[in-house]
């Protein structure tokens, strides 16, 4: 398959670019800095220097692929996730591409019950109040998108190996979580969205 990846540089994006080369994909990545991807140069890996904020860039990365992967991110900012998101969803409606795998976060949606009072009241509260509106802006573009879309909603990232032993689609009342995953299973179960049907046009809440 053919595969753009948005937000390949970050640390979910790194994983999907590795991941997705392993499962024998063809990929581009979208990069600010094509030094940052250095250490995954393969034949089958297309480095696409761009800015997600400019609409005619990122529809020319866009166009002949078969999907998308979005992993954006600007740490505590906010000013990213939203504005790079509409601009993907514009460029695949023009390109006629239909499916959609973008992260997002746990927390969103009726996933806000799952958070214990640090993350609700502290982290998304004060520390990453901003991050948590780009957020929920950036879902709501990709719910009214019309897209085959996925949402994915990984509670905290964490360094670790790949163990496919995380709990996937609780509702938000369940509270027996860790609120960890590690980055290498979030971008595991994305790049198994591309061929699963079990959650196009629904989010799904991931975490340990």
């Amino acid at each position: 398959m053919k595969l753009v990846i948005f937000g390949a540089t970050g640390s979910v994006g790194k994983e999907l670019v590795k991941q997705s080369l392993f499962n024998g994909h063809t990929i581009t990545a979208f990069v600010r800095d094509p030094a940052k991807l250095e250490h995954l140069r393969n034949e089958r890996l297309t480095i696409y220097m761009g800015d997600v904020r400019k609409p005619e860039e990122v529809e020319n990365a866009i166009t002949g692929h078969d999907a998308v992967l979005c992993a954006l991110g600007d740490g505590k900012a906010g000013k990213i996730r939203a504005v790079g998101t509409s601009n993907i969803i514009e460029a695949m409606k023009s390109s006629g591409i239909r499916r959609l795998v973008c992260q997002t976060t746990l927390g969103m949606g009726e996933s806000y019950g799952n958070l214990n009072f640090i993350w609700k009241h502290i982290m998304f509260g004060m520390l990453l109040r901003k991050a948590f509106k780009d957020h929920n802006l950036q879902e709501n573009y990709v719910l009214k998108s019309g897209l085959d879309y996925t949402l994915v909603r990984p509670a905290a990232l964490m360094d670790g190996a790949l163990t496919n032993s995380y709990k996937i689609g609780f509702d938000g009342k369940y509270k027996a979580l860790s609120l960890k995953i590690s980055k290498a299973d979030v971008a595991d179960f994305m790049i198994r969205q591309l061929l699963d049907k079990a959650y196009v046009r629904k989010a799904v809440s991931i975490s340990n």
